[in-house]
């Protein structure tokens, strides 16, 4: 938690936010991430005309599941966040939870799918291999039926 009082009260221009902070392992449990590293954090929070914004830089890395394989992957991620105070926390409040901030803004970046497999004819077992989409529209077995099916109508 970050105390704002004496940002509120003028006794400090800013709060320097830069420091290294880790998510407990408990909120990961409940998402597609498998482990993450302490998130690298540079910023600050400051007065802004009328408002309090929050400027920061988020960077670390997390482990998910390849999308082909399904080993574990490392994914780096380098999140810019720049937001008014007054849209992050309740009004009266007197503190920021950084983590919950954090942690929202890394569950945003895990992506839909990721791989590392560049050569995909090494994936293969007992009468199967996976093939990349272009090599299944080189090299579709069905490509003269659908042909054939197109000409008759």
């Amino acid at each position: 938690m970050i105390d704002l009082t004496t940002l509120y009260s003028n006794v400090v221009d800013k709060i320097s936010l830069d420091g290294e902070y880790s998510i407990n392992k408990e909120d990961i449990t409940d998402s597609r991430i498998l482990d993450l590293s302490k998130i690298s954090v540079v910023g600050d929070i400051s007065k802004d005309l009328d408002d309090y914004v929050i400027n920061m830089n988020i960077k670390g890395e997390m482990t998910i599941n390849d999308s082909v394989t399904l080993k574990p992957v490392k994914y780096p991620f380098d999140i810019d966040f720049n937001e008014k105070l007054s849209e992050i926390i309740e009004n009266n409040e007197n503190s920021l939870d950084i983590n919950e901030v954090l942690w929202q803004n890394i569950v945003l970046e895990v992506p839909l799918r990721f791989t590392l497999v560049d050569d995909y004819s090494k994936i293969k077992g007992d009468g199967w291999k996976l093939v990349s989409e272009e090599d299944l529209v080189k090299n579709n077995p069905f490509t003269s039926l659908l042909e054939d099916e197109d000409r008759s109508d």
